[in-house]
């Protein structure tokens, strides 16, 4: 049975110069099988990502974490000075790209009547992304955005193992938080604020949650925009067309989340989850008033998903 390499390949692409220049900590060296400049990746079968059939008995040359050559074993030379590796039966694909992928996780919820709080995982979640094939991430929401940055400039630097890291802001989330993680905006000043303070200290995109108001996700989406970052959102207060019309440039979590269906919601509120539970349950998705929506993907409707909450 192939064995796929993506781990591998993917830490060594990730460390590019860094593996060349020899500066890579102890730590981030026992991931790293090959620390060669040149290396040559002989007999593999190739998943290029692009749709096309596996390519079979294939050499991949790397130099400096950029891939040289690709072809066919037979007509493709191996540099001089090349580390050659004989990988008959294994199956190189491209790192993978995770547009949501958080450094958190639940704590142990210990009853009802303590709200649910979240634990950062700078050490396990960097290494479990890794392993999984992973090589360039997305935080989409931060619990603790300082230490997503100062994780990054660690992997960055080559002091620890870990996929590049794109880091999404802290969650920009209205007053009635499920979590006590979470900085509840006090209104449009406190959302734009928010924005500018995090697009100084380096984060990449914002992310707003389930109670944010329209005058508050307005401002978000323009003092990130005025940045040029972008603004995506897991939503419940507001609707999905609502939101589009804001300028809001992504939508997270597809129908499971658009409150728009729920019959007399007020603005600027989450309803119930039985409420949305219920307008989801008599939706029909091929129909009005879903059916001639372009923004929702046709694979997406109609499936039911326990989704983690965040």
């Amino acid at each position: 049975m192939p064995r796929p390499l993506m781990v591998a390949v993917g830490v060594l692409l990730g460390s590019e110069a860094l593996l060349a220049q020899g500066q890579l900590s102890d730590a981030v060296k026992s991931f790293v099988r090959v620390d060669a400049p040149l290396v040559a990746l002989e007999h593999v079968r190739v998943i290029d990502g692009t749709g096309a059939p596996p390519a079979e008995d294939q050499t991949v040359v790397i130099q400096n974490g950029r891939i040289r050559a690709l072809g066919l074993s037979a007509s493709t030379a191996v540099p001089e000075g090349a580390k050659a590796l004989d990988l008959s039966g294994y199956t190189v694909i491209p790192g993978l790209v995770g547009m949501h992928d958080h450094l958190f996780y639940p704590s142990p919820h210990v009853g009802s009547h303590v709200p649910p709080v979240y634990t950062e995982l700078a050490y396990s979640a960097p290494r479990l992304y890794l392993a999984g094939g992973v090589t360039s991430l997305r935080t989409t929401g931060s619990i603790e955005p300082y230490t997503d940055l100062s994780l990054k400039k660690l992997i960055d630097s080559g002091l620890a193992p870990g996929p590049k890291i794109h880091v999404t802001g802290p969650y920009l989330e209205g007053a009635g938080s499920f979590t006590p993680n979470l900085h509840e905006l006090t209104g449009p000043d406190d959302a734009r604020k928010t924005v500018e303070y995090w697009a100084e200290e380096g984060v990449t995109s914002f992310k707003v949650y389930m109670h944010i108001t329209r005058a508050e996700l307005s401002a978000v989406i323009e003092a990130a925009h005025r940045r040029g970052l972008k603004v995506t959102g897991h939503l419940c207060s507001i609707g999905f067309r609502e939101a589009a019309a804001l300028g809001i440039d992504d939508l997270e979590h597809a129908l499971l989340v658009d409150t728009e269906f729920v019959s007399g919601k007020p603005p600027d509120t989450c309803p119930p989850q039985a409420d949305r539970n219920q307008a989801l349950a008599s939706l029909d998705v091929e129909g009005q008033p879903a059916g001639d929506d372009p923004r929702i993907d046709r694979a997406s409707r109609g499936r039911h998903l326990d989704a983690a909450r965040l």
